[in-house]
């Protein structure tokens, strides 16, 4: 072998060990990453307000899972995340002040990204990897324009941004708030187990270091018309270990009796935020 050969090897030896190292160190291990589901409690139901958009921390960021012209956003992309969080006409959603709760209390390195991907109105059916063309098809025509945002598949559209999310940082949690669609179901629990698992699975997570965050429904003490599915949704750690109930008592919702006002997204996010502080062992502060 001749001097020029091996020079040649060595340059080429050199530069994949440069495009190895430098993809590897492109990861933020404190950029924290949050995938959030449901239908339109997550999506986000109230006005957003003045104060929503007034003072958002740049480390709290939003990866857009859709294109939206009218925000000047691509589907991919992070943006510091001024609602809305959902789609591109939605509303306050938990993942707001769930997000600014986060980058409030966390160390000044600490980044905070949302991944929201909500359908209003869907079951949880809606997710099931295997089973949600069946669901999507015989959904109401209301219903297909929003899954037809996400190419007629939310779960692949949350996966495949997730998966994009995963360059750049680490994901940490699952903040679900789905289940008035559901009320009664009680093999709810089990579907949403296997959603869980599937984004484990895919994604290649480890249960014990990505929790599932899972809000109740209005409270029976804000007159919320699927309040009994609250029974249901507390049960859910009886099925999934890793999973964490965020209660809703309290939270004051629009006057339909199914969603929240924005106050009520407010407290239901810090809600939401405090147990997740808790178990990365912060100290909450505000």
């Amino acid at each position: 072998m001749n001097y020029t050969t091996l020079q040649r090897r060595s340059s080429l030896l050199c530069t994949a060990l440069l495009f190895m190292f430098s993809h590897s160190f492109s990861q933020n291990s404190k950029f924290y990453i949050f995938l959030c589901l449901g239908q339109s409690n997550m999506e986000g139901n109230a006005r957003i307000e003045p104060q929503d958009t007034t003072d958002v921390n740049r480390r709290f960021q939003v990866m857009e899972a859709v294109d939206c012209p009218n925000l000047n956003r691509v589907k991919g992309q992070w943006y510091t995340a001024v609602p809305p969080l959902c789609r591109c006409k939605t509303g306050l959603t938990p993942a707001d002040y769930f997000g600014r709760t986060l980058v409030a209390n966390l160390p000044k390195d600490a980044k905070v990204g949302v991944i929201n991907v909500a359908v209003g109105g869907c079951k949880i059916e809606l997710f099931d990897k295997n089973n949600y063309q069946v669901y999507a098809d015989t959904a109401p025509v209301w219903m297909k324009g929003m899954i037809k945002e996400y190419d007629g598949n939310p779960y692949a559209r949350l996966v495949e941004m997730a998966k994009l999310a995963q360059k750049d940082g680490v994901i940490k949690g699952i903040l679900l708030h789905q289940g008035e669609s559901n009320t009664g179901d009680t093999t709810w629990p089990q579907k949403v187990k296997q959603v869980y698992d599937n984004l484990l699975q895919d994604l290649n997570l480890d249960a014990a270091s990505v929790p599932l965050l899972a809000g109740e429904v209005v409270n029976a003490d804000q007159g919320g018309a699927c309040a009994k599915m609250n029974t249901i949704i507390d049960e859910l750690p009886q099925t999934i270990p890793t999973a964490h109930v965020i209660s809703s008592a309290g939270c004051p919702q629009k006057g339909d009796n199914l969603h929240f006002t924005a106050e009520g997204y407010r407290m239901l996010g810090r809600r939401y935020a405090a147990e997740m502080l808790l178990m990365l062992g912060v100290k909450i502060n505000k």
